[in-house]
Formats: C-alpha cells, sequence, structure tokens
C-alpha cells in the first residue's frame, strides 16, 4: 500500500494528481455519509460510517484517513449533534488503519480480518463507555439497545454490562463488514493508480525509502528534531487542554449551579403564585377525606409546573403554623409518595438553621445540602396573604447528583472534542514538519555527508545530486538549502573555473529559452483549421436541433449565440500539453494519453482564469463547459469527470460529435484522414453509447449540409496552401 520506490515515479511538483486525490477523498467522505443512511433505510442495525475512513486511512495515509474521520463525523452531526462527539473514535480508527495499510495487512484478506477486533475494541468498547459518560445509566434507543435490553432481561447483567457487551458484538460485526467492503473497494482500484493516492507533500525531490526511515528515526545522539517537535505539540495541547478544561469546568458547574437555582427559583414562584391563601384550611381538610375540586385543580397546576421543569425532582407548598410546618401540598414522585394534606413534619436536619426564618414567615435563601433524599438544591418562595403576611411556602427542590452528571456530560464532550481535535492537528504538523522540515533537512545532511572531492567525476555527481534536491519550502530551510548549494558550487567552481561553466550554463539556458518560444509558436498544424470546422458544425447542429424543436427549451438565441462563440475555445486546454505528445504520428502511450486528456481540466483553468479578469464572462461560461466536458461520454465512460446522459452540459454533447467528426475526417499526424461516409457511419454507431441519440440522429439527417461545410473548409485549405506556394 506504500511503495515508496512506486511513489518516486510520480512527478512530485506535477498537479495532474491533486484533482484525481481530491475526488478519491470526497469520494471517500461521501461513502461514510451514504452507507449509513442506507444501513437506516433499510432497517440494517449496524453504523457502516468508517467504510471511506479506512480506504482513505489505507491509500492516503495518516492525514487524509484522519480528516475523513474528522470531516465525516462533522458532516454527520448536521443530522444529529451528538455524532460530533464520537470524531474521537473515528480519528482513532483512522489512524489504526493507516499504520496497518503501511505494515500490509491489506494486501490480503487473511491478514485483513485481523484487524477487525481493534477497530471493534475502539468503536464497540471505548464507544460504549463515552457513551455511558456522555448520556449516563441507561439503555437508549441506538442500534445496540434492543440487543442490550434481551441480555438485560435474562438477568445475568446489570444495564451497564448488558449495554457494553451489546455495544462490543454489534460493532465487531459493523467492523467486520466495514473491513470486507474496503478491503474489496481497495482491491478494485487499479495498482497503477493507488500511488497517485498517497498524500505526499514533497517540497524537494523525494527521498528513498531508507532515507525516509532514517529521518523519522532521527539516527541523531540523543532526541531527533522530529521528536522534540512532536513532543512541543503536545506539551503545548496538553496544557492549553488542561487550563481549558479546568477553565470550563468552573465556569459549567457554576453556570449549571445558576441555571439550575434559577429553574427552581422559576418553579417555585409559579407554584406560589397558584395558591389562594384563602383556601389553604380547605385544601388541608383534604388530607382528612373531604373532597375540593379546587385542590385537584391546584395539583394538576403544581404538576403541570413540574412537567415543565424536567430538571426539578420534588415540588411542594408547607404551611406555617402553632404546631410546625404543615403540608399542603406534597407532589409525588417516581420513587417518593408524597406526604398528605394537613400532616404536620419536623423540619429536617439541613433546615434547622433556617429554623426560626421559616417558623417567622421570613424569606429564605437557596439552600444546598445533604438530606435523607441525597443532596439537594433547595429553593423556597415565601406565599404571602391578604394583608402581606408570609403564611406559607412553596418549595422546589433537585438533586444536586444531575448537577455532577450534567457537569460530568459536558467535561466528557470538551474531552472527546478536543482529543479528536488534537488526532487531527497532531497528525497536519507531523505531516508539515515531516514534508517542510525533517524531511529537507534530512535531504541536505544526507547529501552533504556523501559529497565527495577526490575526482572531477565525483564532484560532478556530487554538486549533481545536491541541485536536485531541489527544495523549495519557501522559508529559512529553502534560504539554508540555497546558501548550502551556493557555497558548495563556488567551492566546487573555483577548482573547475566557475567562470568558464558559468558562462557555459548562461548559453544553455538562452538556448533553452529560445527552444522553447519556437515550440510555442509551432504547435499542432490541423488546430486551426480544425476550430474553425468544429465551430461550423456546431452552429449547423444547433439550426437543425432548433428546427426540430430539440431540447427547445435550452436552445435560446443567446445561448446558441454563446455557444458558437466560444466553440473555438474547447481545445485551449492543449496549450498545456507537450508538441512531442500532440503531434506524435503513432499511437500514444497510456501516460501519454493521460497528458492529453488532461488538456480538458487546463483548459478549464484557463478559461476560469480569463473568467476572473471580466466582468461580464458571457460565452466563456459556455467555453468552460465545451473545454471541460467535450470528451465526456453518453455512456458515462468518457472523461475527465464520468458524467453520463444529460449530466453533461448540452453544449459539450454536441462539440463532442463535431470534434469527432472532424477529427476523423480530418488528416492527423498519426492518422490518415477517414471517408466522409465512414465518419458518418462511426457517428451512427455511437449514437445512445458515445454521443446523445438525439444529437447524433439530428447530425445524421443533415449529411447534405455537414457535407457542404466539409468541403467547403476543404477548398478554403487548399486555396490557403497554393496562396502559400505562390508567395515562396
Amino acid at each position: 500500500m506504500n511503495d515508496d520506490a512506486d511513489k518516486r515515479e510520480i512527478d512530485y511538483k506535477s498537479d495532474k494528481y491533486l484533482a484525481f486525490q481530491m475526488c478519491f477523498f470526497a469520494a471517500a467522505i461521501l461513502i461514510n455519509f451514504i452507507l449509513p443512511r442506507l444501513a437506516t433505510h433499510y432497517n440494517v442495525p449496524l453504523y457502516l460510517d468508517n467504510v471511506g475512513t479506512l480506504m482513505a486511512a489505507i491509500l492516503g495515509g495518516y492525514l487524509p484517513g484522519i480528516a475523513v474521520g474528522y470531516l465525516n463525523n462533522i458532516i454527520n452531526m448536521q443530522g444529529n449533534p451528538g455524532n460530533a462527539y464520537y470524531v474521537v473514535l473515528s480519528t482513532m480508527i483512522a489512524a489504526c488503519g493507516t499504520y496497518f495499510g503501511r505494515k500490509g495487512y491489506y494486501k490480503k484478506f487473511g491478514k485483513a480480518v485481523l484487524t477487525i477486533p481493534v477497530y471493534a475494541v475502539i468503536g464497540g468498547a471505548l464507544g460504549s463507555v463515552l457513551t455511558y459518560l456522555l448520556y449516563g445509566f441507561g439503555m437508549g434507543e441506538g442500534i445496540s439497545a434492543p440487543f442490550a435490553r434481551r441480555l438485560y432481561e435474562q438477568g445475568y447483567m446489570n444495564v451497564f454490562w448488558a449495554q457494553f457487551t451489546s455495544d462490543v458484538v454489534i460493532d465487531l460485526i459493523d467492523k467486520a463488514i466495514t473491513v470486507v467492503l474496503a478491503y474489496f473497494i481497495i482491491k478494485a482500484i487499479p495498482d497503477k493508480l493507488k500511488p497517485g493516492l498517497w498524500l505526499t507533500g514533497w517540497r524537494q525531490a523525494p527521498l528513498s525509502e531508507d532515507a525516509i526511515k532514517d529521518a523519522k528515526k532521527g539516527n541523531t545522539r540523543s532526541f531527533s528534531l522530529r521528536g522534540k517537535i512532536i513532543a512541543i505539540i503536545t506539551a503545548i495541547m496538553v496544557c492549553v487542554a488542561v487550563v481549558t478544561t479546568i477553565i470550563s469546568y468552573l465556569l459549567f458547574q457554576n453556570f449549571a449551579m445558576k441555571q439550575y437555582t434559577y429553574s427552581c427559583s422559576s418553579a417555585a414562584r409559579l407554584a406560589a403564585n397558584v395558591i389562594d391563601t384563602k383556601r389553604l384550611d380547605e385544601f388541608v381538610d383534604v388530607g382528612n377525606g373531604h373532597s375540593s375540586s379546587e385542590y385537584l385543580a391546584v395539583r394538576n397546576k403544581l404538576d403541570g409546573i413540574r412537567k415543565a421543569n424536567p430538571d426539578i425532582e420534588y415540588l411542594y407548598v408547607y404551611r406555617i403554623t402553632d404546631e410546625g410546618v404543615q403540608v399542603v401540598f406534597d407532589l409525588n414522585t417516581f420513587d417518593v409518595n408524597g406526604q398528605a394534606p394537613g400532616t404536620i413534619i419536623q423540619l429536617e436536619d439541613y433546615l434547622m438553621p433556617y429554623k426560626d426564618k421559616i417558623m417567622a414567615g421570613e424569606p429564605i435563601e437557596p439552600i444546598l445540602d445533604n438530606t435523607m433524599y441525597g443532596q439537594l438544591l433547595t429553593v423556597l418562595e415565601p406565599i404571602k396573604d391578604s394583608t402581606g403576611e408570609n403564611i406559607c411556602y412553596a418549595g422546589a427542590d433537585i438533586k444536586v447528583e444531575d448537577i455532577k452528571l450534567s457537569t460530568l456530560n459536558y467535561m466528557t464532550k470538551v474531552s472527546s472534542l478536543f482529543m479528536g481535535f488534537y488526532i487531527f492537528i497532531l497528525a497536519l504538523c507531523i505531516w508539515l514538519v515531516d514534508y517542510h522540515l525533517i524531511y529537507p533537512i534530512t535531504a541536505m545532511t544526507v547529501s552533504a555527508r556523501k559529497f565527495a572531492y577526490d575526482s572531477e567525476e565525483a564532484r560532478e555527481i556530487s554538486v549533481d545530486r545536491l541541485q536536485h534536491l531541489d527544495i523549495s519550502t519557501g522559508d529559512e530551510i529553502e534560504n539554508l538549502y540555497d546558501s548550502l548549494s551556493k557555497t558548495i558550487a563556488e567551492t566546487v567552481g573555483y577548482l573547475e573555473d566557475v567562470e568558464a561553466k558559468g558562462e557555459e550554463i548562461a548559453h544553455m539556458q538562452n538556448g533553452l529559452i529560445y527552444v522553447l518560444a519556437d515550440m510555442v509558436e509551432s504547435r499542432d498544424k490541423n488546430t486551426g483549421d480544425h476550430v474553425r470546422k468544429t465551430a461550423a458544425y456546431v452552429r449547423l447542429i444547433m439550426n437543425k436541433m432548433k428546427e426540430k424543436g430539440i431540447y427547445a427549451d435550452q436552445l435560446s438565441d443567446e445561448f446558441m449565440e454563446d455557444v458558437a462563440n466560444s466553440a473555438p475555445l474547447h481545445d485551449v486546454g492543449k496549450i498545456m500539453v507537450s508538441d512531442t505528445i500532440l503531434n506524435k504520428p503513432g499511437k500514444l502511450t497510456d501516460d501519454e494519453f493521460a497528458i492529453m486528456k488532461s488538456h480538458t481540466s487546463a483548459g478549464s483553468k484557463v478559461i476560469e482564469s480569463a473568467m476572473k479578469l471580466v466582468s461580464d464572462s458571457g460565452y466563456l461560461k459556455e467555453a468552460k463547459n465545451l473545454a471541460t466536458y467535450h470528451h465526456e461520454r453518453w455512456d458515462g465512460k468518457g472523461y475527465p469527470s464520468g458524467k453520463a446522459g444529460e449530466e453533461i452540459p448540452l453544449s459539450a454533447r454536441i462539440m463532442a460529435i463535431a470534434d469527432v467528426f472532424d477529427a476523423l475526417v480530418s488528416k492527423r499526424s498519426y492518422k490518415e484522414p477517414f471517408t466522409f461516409e465512414k465518419a458518418m457511419d462511426i457517428i451512427k454507431e455511437g449514437a445512445g453509447t458515445q454521443f446523445d441519440p438525439n444529437i447524433a440522429a439530428i447530425f445524421a439527417e443533415a449529411e447534405p449540409e455537414v457535407r457542404a461545410v466539409t468541403a467547403a473548409h476543404e477548398s478554403m485549405l487548399g486555396q490557403g496552401i497554393r496562396n502559400f506556394m505562390d508567395e515562396e
């Protein structure tokens, strides 16, 4: 999976693999997005949210794998915000995937299967513990919940272990399917494409595999620079995490206490507002068997207040009497029945310090203390009669365990998000450090160690080796490299007549400039006539389509004019293709054809650049469609995007026929022209596969007009040749 020899064959400064890599990683994210939703849609009790992550990790490396895993959770949090808290698990799975990929586990199916338990431990065991810390003790409603309930109902496990076992078993199955899917998708990718998926950031000539290993090991007297940087980054992030966590904990705890106090106070005030002090005696008599519809109405209102404030554990109303504290209302809870109305109760120990104030009906500050029901936060709201005297209290209690649980949940979320972010940042920093610092320094070190002065040949080889490092980090490392190169070059130059060689190099550079200029001027000799003829065919096709009412909703006058005007730009990207390939007399090799195909993407970029320079891009919008997609096929087997059917812009589908037909009937450096009849038969045969069948039919029906266009341009070409010969 990580064959460095193959990767070194890739042009490390070429951008042609960037789009390919980005498409692959985007596809990995898309797979992570689609598979879980398919599983949900078909009621399959699996997650399947790490297939793309493993693909990116195994084929792309640590950074892409971790990035895909990280983005997977961030994207999925749009549907379920809780997914963001599991980002640490996805990044850990990605890191393990890259490690196993580099060790060759995914070259054989048997070894790939051995990685399943590792992922199951991360996703199942650690995931179950994380879920418990996030959401508390319970079964929940997740994928593993039904199985967990069955385990619990058998009586052999408590809630936690039932849920834990269920999570591990379900995740073991999930990760087994994930590994199998990732393995076979990876196997389906051609081997020649895999090296191009490994995300590198070479700012120099790539190092050998041994040099990379040496760079990572350090081979230094003590701690390597790479290790020091990783340690510094880790130390900084840990310090930031500790400080941030402590501050967050204190702030959240303070906020939670204020929030719960506010909830208690609000509930107590609302309860106080529904009590009619004139009916207290009537309410108390209910406990003696007297019925009261008003009592039931008030009790229902109090129940409503508690339901509207789910944090409230206990809600009650106590009246102050000479005998003590008398119960007026005391709502039942899930595990505690309330006292009957009229019951005289003694104050609990935690309220004794406030006894005098309570008996005097004075306001009481919120109380936080241990009670017979656990640690409670209590708020007592005075209720006054018509004379303004406090005669009873409305009380609301919240269990402090709920506050602690909320704080624990919050800290777990913070820690989980931080760990996921830390893994992502660490991978990014290591990747940047390796390619922008460690590898360039290692390359210079190796080159300097191998430098030899004992012969002219050895000096030339040493200088050449150093100069071909081609370090271009754009920072102090590049300055160091430039200085080192300059110093060594000057040293060698003093030994071998620097001035003479400098003059030779200058002449050679001037010659190359002239050669390159001549190459730009002498492009494909067929292009000029080709663009005129294809433009004529395009205009003819559109006119015929409009007559027949084909795609009438798109064929506006403005559209037709834009397409006709922009048709000559469809091959503008060939400016980026070398003349050797452009005018090669024989069949192109696979690599040459790949470069030739890149003229579509190059043309798109050229036209995009032009569009940025003008305020009204006009026909350039269609020019971009033509340049980018005129080699797409109706059946989706074209390039560069593999679009199919009407996904391909209409202008590009029209140009596809004009472009192929003219190429068939024209002489090229690699072939003789086809006859008009043979070329037309090929267009007809391609209808429905290579070409839009409707447009191909229109083109075939217009055979006389097409023949006229072909003949007219051949006549113009012949006249041009004769004029040129006359001038000569």
